[in-house]
């Protein structure tokens, strides 16, 4: 059941998507029928956003049981009283799930109206609160304490300050505004701060602002998977190459019970700046966070034996995790992706030059595990086969937990390789709404199976280099 319409691209990257999705390696094994079938379910499901909300528990501060019974009653007090089930993952034992009320199509429509950003958007629809930066335009006489319809301009089109937009714009829901028009655009400068409180969003879902800071972390299901599969153990010496905004990091931190050292790099000041506010916010001592670009990492000569940060000499890690920067397709709910093909063919180079730095700075026998949040095979099954060519030290390895599906045919990989990947499809899922009544019904192992399947679209490899190759 498709509420939104299907994700948009620029006409050159649909075309180039649309050839990864039906080549003849796909084709030959699915057939053109339902090769193109799960295509377009693709398309749908990405447009809207997964039925199970994720959410990490810093198990280094307390224990997943105690957590789970501070978030329920948050949740209670947030739905007023609606009893919304929060289950544990049989195979992840951190994290916590809890089914999405939605989409909700019988709510009505306030003649004042609330335009907001695609990203702010999104971030509604996975039931977050506007915030005045998110707001682009506001009808004439919007008063604070009104009642507001707030709309999502998925193309950019609309004008910052507008009183009317007659583009395209998608409901998100209802709230009440805390702030006047004049207020929000404001010839002080931009405000900050709470802009519209959602009462009756399109999706219902509890609202992690402030919520339980120190003891829960927002993350996407294959985001946690990442950190297992990569297993770091107390004691080790870890290295997060593309770490911002943390939530790997953090996550990488608490499986090793704080103890040993995780690296953490990211070329973007304000980003490692987040690294760091949620080591603290997280109570992890062992993360030492540090602004550096990736590629040049790898030092070429003896360093000083004191220098903590980069670059490392070869050799240096226990392990690391390449969480890639990549073209993003993956991520939901997105409904019109602006980037042009240009851009997303940009990725695979940068990827490479990651991964070769990533590979020099491991320790033989020790554990490489390459992620994105991409759709593309260019960025996912293609790099594992240019890495076994061009790194005869590396081999694949079994992930352990195996919850996503297996990579996808394309890249000239065999078929036992391609079980060794991890490919997380949003169409494994069926696009379903769910209501209060039906929810009441679903078995517990059925919402969990759920959450496995509908999520971010995200990819995983894990590689060992071999000993003395």
């Amino acid at each position: 059941m498709s509420f939104f319409p299907k994700i948009s691209f620029q006409h050159e990257v649909e075309e180039y998507l649309s050839k990864v999705f039906r080549n003849n390696e796909l084709i030959t094994a699915l057939g053109t029928k339902e090769a193109e079938s799960k295509y377009q379910s693709l398309l749908s499901h990405l447009s809207h956003p997964p039925a199970i909300t994720t959410v990490r528990v810093n198990t280094n501060l307390a224990s997943v049981k105690h957590v789970k019974k501070l978030l329920l009653e948050e949740i209670q007090k947030q739905f007023k009283g609606t009893r919304v089930p929060v289950l544990e993952h049989p195979q992840l034992r951190d994290i916590l799930l809890i089914p999405a009320i939605g989409p909700r199509q019988d709510l009505k429509k306030y003649e004042s109206e609330v335009i907001v950003g695609a990203q702010c958007g999104y971030a509604v629809l996975r039931g977050a609160h506007v915030y005045v930066p998110g707001i682009i335009s506001t009808s004439r006489f919007v008063k604070a304490g009104d009642l507001v319809s707030v709309y999502s301009d998925i193309e950019g089109k609309c004008k910052r300050g507008a009183k009317e937009f007659e583009g395209v714009k998608v409901f998100l829901g209802n709230g009440i505004s805390e702030l006047s028009r004049s207020d929000i655009f404001s010839s002080h400068g931009r405000m900050t701060g709470l802009g519209v409180r959602m009462t009756e969003p399109v999706y219902l879902s509890p609202s992690f602002d402030s919520v339980l800071p120190s003891h829960l972390f927002l993350q996407n299901l294959p985001s946690v998977v990442v950190s297992h599969v990569l297993n770091p153990q107390p004691g080790e010496r870890i290295l997060d190459m593309c770490a911002a905004p943390g939530g790997k990091t953090t996550h990488l931190a608490t499986l090793m019970r704080d103890q040993g050292e995780v690296i953490a790099m990211d070329k973007i000041a304000n980003k490692v700046k987040k690294i760091k506010q949620n080591a603290e916010l997280l109570q992890l001592n062992c993360i030492k966070a540090f602004c550096y670009d990736g590629t040049k990492a790898l030092s070429v000569e003896k360093r000083e034996d004191k220098q903590e940060g980069p670059p490392f000499l070869p050799e240096s890690f226990d392990r690391i995790l390449l969480d890639a920067p990549c073209s993003g397709m993956g991520q939901r709910p997105n409904m019109a992706y602006s980037s042009t093909l240009k851009e997303v063919t940009s990725y695979q180079p940068l990827q490479r030059k990651l991964f070769t730095v990533a590979v020099k700075l491991l320790k033989p026998g020790g554990i490489l595990v390459y992620s994105t949040c991409t759709i593309t095979l260019s960025e996912n099954e293609e790099q594992v086969a240019w890495a076994l060519e061009t790194f005869p030290c590396l081999q694949l390895q079994p992930q352990e937990p195996h919850i996503g599906g297996e990579g996808m045919r394309g890249a000239g990989l065999a078929l036992h390789q391609l079980k060794l990947l991890q490919r997380f499809d949003p169409s494994a899922g069926t696009l379903q709404g769910t209501d209060m009544e039906s929810l009441q019904d679903c078995r517990e192992e059925d919402l969990v199976s759920l959450a496995n399947k509908d999520c971010i679209g995200f990819f995983i490899a894990k590689f060992m280099k071999l000993k003395g190759k």
